[in-house]
């Protein structure tokens, strides 16, 4: 059992450090730049303060998705992915696909190539859309997890 305390001590880190720059990144960064910057500009600052986020970002998320694996594995908790009663596994599977997908296909794939190109679809008004759909995404999957996994059932 001593494997599933590391487990879920590494799995809570992960996405406490991994939604706690997310979040600031929300509500401090994006805001931040949209005050102080050209708007010609803002996507380059983001893009340059951000640089030093995403490799993080990237290894909280594999070590989240590694963690979370395991203890479901471990635990053969696979039958709550269909149970309504736990939606929040679900929850927290697909915000964890969204920010793999992100992170380690959109941004290098597409994101960037486009930033490089000049940007054009990509301004930082939709990029703060879409951290407030994920930042809200993985606060609901996290408050659904703590209190699910203390005994909460709808």
């Amino acid at each position: 059992m001593d494997d599933l305390i590391v487990a879920r001590a590494l799995h809570v880190a992960a996405v406490l450090a991994w939604m706690g720059g997310v979040w600031f990144v929300t509500l401090v960064l994006l805001p931040a730049i949209a005050a102080t910057t050209p708007p010609d500009r803002q996507i380059a600052e983001f893009h340059r303060i951000e640089g030093r986020f995403a490799p993080q970002a990237m290894a909280w998320v594999l070590l989240a998705g590694a963690s979370g694996f395991w203890m479901t594995w471990r635990m053969e908790l696979w039958w709550r992915f269909a149970d309504p009663a736990y939606w929040w596994m679900s929850a927290m599977l697909l915000v964890w696909l969204a920010f793999m997908l992100i992170l380690f296909v959109a941004e290098p794939l597409i994101i960037h190539p486009m930033l490089k190109r000049g940007g054009g679809f990509i301004t930082l008004g939709r990029m703060r859309i879409l951290h407030v759909v994920l930042s809200l995404g993985g606060l609901i999957a996290t408050a659904g997890a703590v209190a699910g996994s203390h005994g909460w059932v709808p």
